[in-house]
């Protein structure tokens, strides 16, 4: 259960901070129907998820046939987590400009691009959860992964649903807290990831 939990609490942190796909979630529900908001959000669950996957097990593959890839994502790959929460923490709080409602196919594709066609999604996804797969044995990789797409799961739909809500109340000081919480909370596992490089190459 534990490596649940901390796929749980890594997903959330990794989800929350206002990036692309958070960014296109809020417009959504600023500016729609309740019930197109959490369509949105789905379809952004959806890429989400298959790029999570992709990221995690991909990588994970690629570092049993090349121990050496390995040990590179793990050191190289907690340098970034700690920069990534860095930024986050540095990083102000700010929603874009007017958002004008799509065509549902239209929202499929630009879906896509928010998550798919966005190397900073690609890269630190793939250096975030592959830094952690390398640090995990068969038997916890389930569990974990579970855990970093139920919280993407409770993070669009609660997300999507609070700015829907309280849409009149949204700022940007909601945002940078947001970020600092979000980004203290990664830093913390990028340190947690570069001692177990330290302690792998002692």
């Amino acid at each position: 259960m534990s490596f649940f939990l901390q796929g749980l609490t890594l997903g959330l942190a990794y989800i929350a901070p206002i990036g692309m796909q958070n960014m296109f979630i809020i417009n959504s529900a600023l500016n729609n129907t309740r019930r197109r908001a959490f369509l949105t959000a789905l379809i952004v669950l959806f890429f989400d998820v298959t790029l999570s996957l992709s990221c995690f097990f991909g990588i994970g593959r690629v570092m049993e046939l090349f121990p050496k890839v390995e040990m590179f994502i793990l050191g190289a790959g907690s340098l970034l987590v700690i920069y990534i929460g860095a930024g986050l923490i540095m990083a102000k709080g700010e929603t874009q400009g007017e958002y004008r409602p799509m065509t549902i196919r239209k929202t499929i594709s630009e879906a896509c691009i928010v998550t798919w066609i966005n190397p900073q999604a690609i890269l630190d996804g793939t250096m975030l959860l592959g830094s952690f797969q390398a640090t995990l044995t068969v038997a916890q990789q389930t569990p974990f992964i579970s855990g970093v797409l139920i919280a993407s799961c409770l993070w669009f739909i609660l997300l999507s649903g609070l700015v829907s809500l309280f849409r009149s109340r949204f700022s940007p000081r909601i945002l940078r807290g947001i970020n600092i919480i979000c980004g203290s909370v990664i830093c913390f596992y990028g340190l947690k990831l570069l001692f177990d490089f330290a302690s792998r190459l002692g």
